[in-house]
């Protein structure tokens, strides 16, 4: 292992966003806890059982692209709605509008209370840089250029695989490792020489399935068990514990 907690033939690491590099976990599952409560609250009444803002979030929607988690948390509820188009008003009875409704929900939170990033990850990413290996974020969320320029963190990136660029290309998101690989791809690197930051279980899952070299599962909310259960080689508190970003 090297000095940053990795193994040797590691050449590139690649990043996921929200709860590695920013605390933006957080603010993303009270916005999905908002707008499902509303949305089932209108269709059960007011018996309704509420969205988990822990338990249905990091099983269903963590890590996913939004429509993908709107419709995996739906269907855990035996519900299925129509897909609509991705211009659906953030009303409308579709997974599209459903999923447009939690975005403007999270643009408001994040414009209120802002993004805070987590300096372990920024020195470790630092470090990582220094010694010659290369960087990608990899994110589902669609904001991601916005996030990382609130933060300065943009010049730490060589490549940069979001939910904008994965509808671009047609990339499935996660679990599906395809982002990742497309991030591997574009900094010239195999799967096995890269490794993967993920503290949610679906990018755990696209870890291990794209055969990446080391999957480092970062856990922010006490769920070190499933993070290994999914695939993760080690689980740390912060990525400042792997070394290098003391």
């Amino acid at each position: 292992m090297t000095q940053l907690g990795l193994p040797e033939d590691i050449q590139a690491c690649l990043f996921d966003l929200d709860g590695v590099v920013t605390r933006t976990a957080v603010v993303h599952a009270a916005a999905w806890k908002e707008t499902f409560d509303a949305f089932l609250r209108e269709r059960e009444g007011d018996g309704f059982r509420p969205f988990d803002a822990v338990a249905d979030y990091d099983e269903y929607v963590d890590g996913r692209p939004r429509a993908d988690g709107v419709r995996t948390f739906l269907a855990s509820r035996g519900i299925e709605l129509p897909e609509g188009s991705p211009d659906d008003p953030p009303d409308a009875p579709t997974v599209n509008g459903v999923g447009n409704r939690k975005n403007v929900l999270l643009l408001e939170k994040i414009r209120t209370q802002g993004v805070e990033a987590y300096e372990g990850t920024l020195r470790y990413i630092e470090a990582v840089r220094a010694q010659g290996l290369r960087t990608a974020i990899v994110s589902s969320s669609a904001n991601t250029r916005d996030v990382l320029h609130s933060i300065g963190a943009e010049p730490l990136f060589d490549v940069r695989i979001d939910g904008v660029v994965a509808a671009e290309r047609g990339l499935p998101g996660k679990p599906h490792p395809d982002t990742f690989l497309a991030a591997a791809q574009d900094l010239g690197v195999e799967p096995k020489q890269a490794a993967v930051f993920e503290d949610a279980l679906a990018g755990m899952d696209a870890g291990r399935s794209g055969h990446f070299g080391y999957v480092v599962g970062v856990d922010r909310v006490g769920q070190t068990e499933a993070l290994y259960a999914h695939g993760a080689d080690v689980v740390v508190r912060d990525l400042a514990e792997l070394g290098g970003g003391k």
